[in-house]
């Protein structure tokens, strides 16, 4: 239920943050941004949850943690640049947002090459 507690939280900075978006328009900004650091800040406490079950997934793939390694990161990357990416928006600088859009998706393209080189590595392995 932790999801409802997060969503009423966000709608109410939301609605504190039109309130003030009138007379003071600089301190609705602050307020989102605020809102966002504090769920942000939220989200990332169940991080030690999620890395002790990833850890016995990875103890799985004895081979392949690797990967999880990557999939962990290029998630990560999208989540921050999303967040930097919204905040921008916010303020009304989409071009800004924009381009933090981009340089998230050329990292975890670039971040993925790796992983696939092996992929077809093992391909060609298999095939002969």
């Amino acid at each position: 239920m932790e999801i409802v507690k997060i969503g009423a939280f966000g709608v109410a900075g939301v609605m504190l943050a039109l309130q003030f978006k009138t007379n003071r328009p600089e301190f609705g900004i602050y307020i989102g941004a605020a809102i966002c650091l504090l769920i942000f800040t939220f989200s990332l406490s169940g991080l030690e949850t999620l890395l002790g079950r990833v850890k016995v997934l990875q103890n799985y793939l004895s081979g392949s943690g690797d990967y999880i390694g990557f999939l962990f990161k290029a998630v990560g990357i999208t989540y921050v640049c999303e967040f930097c990416s919204s905040i921008c928006k916010d303020a009304g600088y989409g071009a800004v947002a924009g381009q933090i859009e981009i340089f998230g998706k050329l990292s975890v393209l670039l971040m993925g090459i790796p992983v696939l080189t092996a992929v077809i590595e093992n391909i060609n392995a298999i095939a002969g």
